[in-house]
């Protein structure tokens, strides 16, 4: 199998704010809209927010929902406690070529920095963000002399 192309697919609890947060504040081009969608260019892959269907996880609101098994025809309450708390289970991987002038740029579009840029033990240069519904967004820098800049190919 040939995979031909990729792209992560987000489906947030806001979605106006979500493509305002993308757009405007981490400042992402837009690829293509749609009835209920926008694709965003997000380097060598593309970022979909959908507007349409189930949240994700993380879009979920804080507190009691319900939630309708069609199925079997009956509803169900249960607790969710996902809301705003940056999420664990999923993180957006951000290659830039300098992690301290992208710090400066989205604090000063108004961006919370989860997390100051800094060099973690595996030799990457890192700083993170939440977007709305908790997603951590990490912004990565890779040193000229790490081995994720050599070619590993015979």
């Amino acid at each position: 199998m040939e995979i031909l192309a990729s792209r992560m697919l987000i489906r947030p609890a806001d979605y106006p704010k979500s493509v305002a947060f993308y757009r405007d504040q981490i400042g992402l081009a837009i690829a293509r809209e749609y009835n209920g969608g926008t694709v965003f260019y997000a380097g060598q892959s593309l970022l979909e927010l959908a507007g349409h269907g189930e949240p994700s996880a993380a879009g979920m609101p804080v507190g009691r929902a319900e939630r309708r098994d069609v199925a079997v025809g009956r509803a169900e309450r249960r607790d969710i406690a996902v809301g705003r708390a940056e999420r664990r289970d999923v993180a957006l991987w951000l290659q830039v070529r300098d992690v301290g002038a992208a710090q400066t740029e989205l604090a000063g579009r108004g961006v919370t920095i989860a997390r100051p840029a800094r060099e973690e033990p595996w030799g990457l240069h890192e700083m993170h963000v939440t977007d709305p519904d908790g997603i951590l967004l990490i912004f990565v820098e890779v040193p000229p002399t790490h081995p994720l800049r050599r070619d590993v190919r015979d």
